[in-house]
């Protein structure tokens, strides 16, 4: 028997077009970017890009909803894997700050665009948002008893606030660096 190197999944050209996208939607914004913009940074005729999707609002919704879900799914996974009120919080904020440090275009899609979908799309990633927030609530009352769960969603809230900061923070700082001050920072002011 002999053992096989697992190769990494290729991205779809679809998955490829997103990304262009994403990066377009966050640099100029959802209105500044036309079909034919994300087609000519994709190498395709804008026309072309309707294979893949239904136009510029579908492919929002596309970069949007698996993000929320991604984003609930690793909040779970945190809590669910336990320890000590203090763990479970620090792991919840780690996990975030990769998270938001990784995808700054995503974020700041998030931040700025979510208004642009159809009601249905953003109902459901708002839903998803909520969840992911109870996780939040949930483990800083267990923290910090004394909250009760309306004053621990402003605490999850400013939290997010310093931590999807990435979109807006500049290259003068590397990255470890960066993460260690965002962790550092969400938990102050988490922790009271």
């Amino acid at each position: 028997m002999t053992d096989r190197l697992a190769l990494p999944r290729r991205r779809t050209r679809r998955e490829e077009i997103l990304e262009i996208a994403v990066e377009l939607f966050a640099t100029r914004g959802y209105h500044g970017v036309s079909m034919d913009d994300i087609g000519g940074a994709a190498g395709v005729t804008g026309p072309a890009l309707y294979h893949h999707f239904a136009g510029k609002e579908a492919m929002l919704a596309a970069a949007l909803t698996p993000v929320s879900e991604q984003l609930l799914a690793g909040g779970r996974d945190r809590v669910a894997a336990g320890g000590t009120a203090e763990e479970v919080l620090a792991a919840l904020v780690g996990f975030h700050v990769e998270f938001a440090l990784e995808h700054p275009a995503v974020i700041a899609l998030h931040l700025h665009e979510l208004d642009r979908l159809p009601p249905e799309p953003r109902r459901e990633i708002r839903r998803l948002q909520r969840l992911y927030v109870e996780e939040w609530v949930a483990a800083l009352i267990k923290l910090r008893p004394d909250l009760d769960p309306a004053e621990a969603r402003v605490l999850a809230h400013a939290a997010f606030g310093l931590m999807n900061s990435t979109p807006f923070l500049g290259g003068e700082v590397d990255r470890e660096r960066r993460s260690v001050l965002l962790r550092a920072s969400a938990l102050a002011a988490l922790g009271g």
